[in-house]
């Protein structure tokens, strides 16, 4: 195997990504847990998660109804604490037992099928909501960019009424 053909994963790098913020709809930090548990109830929803996602890199957590695939999003986001484990964002901890920043500080936003969106704003104002992070000479554009990649773009003057449950 020669140097060109050698896992893209493993190519750390940072110039195959870009500058950070400019990855579109992929993560733009490492995101890692590491041994992560959570349990509702003392019903165990996630057991010993080990996983790291790369800087642009899309992934899938793919599992039947029940299976923790939400409480590891959620736990991500700060919106859970998991039970024991840590979950590290550029190697920085944002969460272990003694450790937890705050949802709003850790750059990780959730997308729900239902019942998330503002019923009283347009599609495009509710994407427009979580940019908060952008100078407001950038929010409209990248809203509309979002609202593209994700084949909304012609709903951005619609409310949530108008998309089905997918989109």
């Amino acid at each position: 195997m020669d140097a060109r053909s050698h896992d893209m994963r493993s190519d750390r790098s940072g110039d195959r990504w870009g500058e950070r913020g400019t990855a579109g709809a992929a993560i733009a930090a490492r995101l890692a847990f590491e041994s992560v548990s959570h349990a509702y109830e003392g019903v165990a929803s996630v057991r010993d998660v080990s996983l790291t996602v790369d800087p642009g890199e899309v992934l899938c957590l793919l599992g039947h109804s029940g299976c923790g695939k939400t409480t590891l999003l959620r736990i991500a986001a700060g919106v859970e604490h998991q039970r024991s484990g840590r979950v590290l964002i550029n190697g920085r901890e944002i969460a272990e037992p003694d450790v937890f920043l705050s949802p709003g500080w850790r750059g990780i936003s959730l997308m729900f099928q239902d019942y998330a969106l503002f019923p009283h704003l347009s599609i495009l104002d509710n994407v427009r909501f979580g940019l908060t992070a952008l100078p407001a000479a950038e929010v409209e554009r990248e809203a509309l960019h979002a609202l593209e990649r994700g084949g909304l773009k012609s709903y951005a003057r619609d409310y949530p009424h108008a998309l089905c449950g997918g989109e």
